[in-house]
């Protein structure tokens, strides 16, 4: 049985005041890949009911992004989430959610300005207010996010603390090729000959925990060495940063716990990955 397809925030509204049991959320700006699925999956773990949102968000790309060219494949979508047996998807249309007059933003201070923060200015107050929206019309039990993007999950989670929402937000561990690239939608950009050389992202990450194990903990020497092996591969560095997983801040010396996150430039194609060290 397919999933029932909403587009108005209305109808959504009105469909929630009826929903009982545990409700499980998964929002998503489509394209789904095996990274989605295995959230949706834990959602149906942990929960009664499971939402899917698609909505392909504009107001977190920054000028000469790529909005315009963003996968999208809706029945395609349709399609798995069938399969998987979710109940519900929220599919709506940039005017449902920024009508005209749009003027309320959420803001996060200080962890927004860091690692993608620092190259995208403008991409935290759109995914926090986004998500803010989403989470008002949806309001789930349980929210799951993927911690390849282990930023914005920091973000949320502050966001969800301060203006109280009553949603807890679930973590679930990053989604990788058998080869270890992480899953992303954005992965879809790449060549064969990008794809292979974008393996250089987990490969510098997997360098850095044989480091550590070997003794190593400079932040900085160790962050050396992954340049060299990302540049050998002709990545372009926006940022390699280790930090402190609670507050984002960089650490000196990595200790077990530390998180090491990245984003690289391959060709055209923006891509990040992270690990925590153990």
């Amino acid at each position: 049985m397919k999933p029932k397809l909403i587009n108005s925030i209305d109808e959504m509204f009105s469909i929630r005041r009826q929903l009982k049991g545990k409700i499980g959320f998964v929002p998503t700006m489509g394209f789904l890949h095996e990274g989605h699925l295995s959230l949706l999956r834990e959602a149906k773990k942990q929960t009664d009911i499971v939402i899917v949102s698609i909505f392909v968000n504009p107001t977190q790309f920054g000028v000469n992004e790529d909005l315009s060219n963003y996968p999208r494949n809706i029945e395609r979508d349709i399609e798995l989430l069938t399969n998987l047996e979710v109940d519900y998807i929220f599919f709506p249309t940039d005017a449902q959610m920024y009508p005209d007059g749009f003027k309320t933003w959420v803001n996060v201070d200080k962890i927004t300005q860091v690692l993608c923060g620092r190259s995208r200015p403008t991409h935290f107050r759109g995914v926090t207010t986004i998500v803010a929206k989403l989470m008002n019309i949806i309001d789930p039990d349980l929210m799951f996010m993927g911690e390849k993007d282990f930023q914005q999950l920091v973000v949320l989670k502050q966001m969800v603390k301060d203006l109280n929402f009553r949603t807890k937000l679930v973590g679930c561990s990053i989604v990788r090729e058998e080869d270890g690239l992480a899953l992303s939608s954005r992965n879809k950009y790449l060549s064969i000959k990008e794809r292979k050389k974008a393996l250089c992202l987990n490969k510098s990450l997997l360098l850095a925990q044989k480091l550590f194990n070997e003794g190593f903990v400079s932040s900085n020497k160790i962050i050396s060495q992954m340049t060299d092996l990302i540049e050998s591969n002709e990545g372009i560095i926006d940022y390699i940063e280790v930090f402190n997983p609670e507050t984002l801040e960089h650490i000196p010396e990595l200790v077990s716990g530390s998180r090491i996150a990245l984003a690289v430039i391959i060709e055209n194609t923006r891509l990040i990955d992270n690990i925590q060290i153990v």
